[in-house]
């Protein structure tokens, strides 16, 4: 059984071979990232402290970026060689191809990453919050209660006390007014 490759040049063959080998580790590379397989996620042991930004920067060279260069590389140049255009032309057109996937795939990872929130809730961000008593809170701060609050994009339970005369039960709404030093919101109804 022949493949037909004899019927190809040199210059062909290597386009040929660049852009089936980049696609396969594209591929594989697609696939475990799709796991949880990050190929950033390999451990070691290392005896150094290193204080650094844990923020993702742009990263233009990275293993990814150039699996889609030269995959990009190599299917464009076979594009480009199928059309009839001459070497010269089509090494240029594939490295410009190539230079534009890698600069499309260090953007995305770049403001993919900006999108990651720590998670980290500061609860003075719930101050001046409108919210909904969950568990009743006990006038003049007699017992700990629970309000539902929206506060950095989230829906909360957050524990709650408040200054009001009266018990504050479920489906009053109220306004954060302060945080306690441990945690705690202090809250007043709007509809007095």
């Amino acid at each position: 059984m022949e493949l037909g490759l004899e019927t190809y040049t040199l210059f062909e063959k290597i386009y040929w071979f660049t852009a089936v080998v980049a696609s396969l580790i594209f591929i594989v590379l697609l696939v475990m990232t799709f796991i949880g397989g990050e190929v950033d996620d390999i451990d070691g042991d290392v005896d150094a402290q290193i204080e650094a930004d844990t923020g993702i920067e742009f990263q233009f060279l990275s293993f990814k970026n150039l699996i889609g260069f030269f995959t990009i590389f190599g299917w464009s140049g076979i594009a480009c060689l199928d059309a009839g255009m001459s070497k010269g032309l089509t090494v240029l057109i594939s490295v410009i191809c190539g230079l534009l996937m890698m600069l499309a795939m260090a953007s995305l990872f770049y403001y993919l990453g900006k999108l990651q929130s720590s998670g980290t809730l500061k609860l003075q961000n719930a101050i001046d919050q409108i919210g909904e008593v969950y568990l009743t809170i006990g006038a003049n701060r007699k017992s700990i209660g629970k309000v539902s609050i929206n506060v950095q994009g989230s829906l909360r339970e957050l524990e709650a006390l408040t200054d009001a005369d009266k018990d504050l039960v479920q489906g009053n709404v109220v306004v954060v007014k302060d945080v306690t030093a441990n945690g705690i919101l202090i809250v007043e109804p709007i509809n007095k």
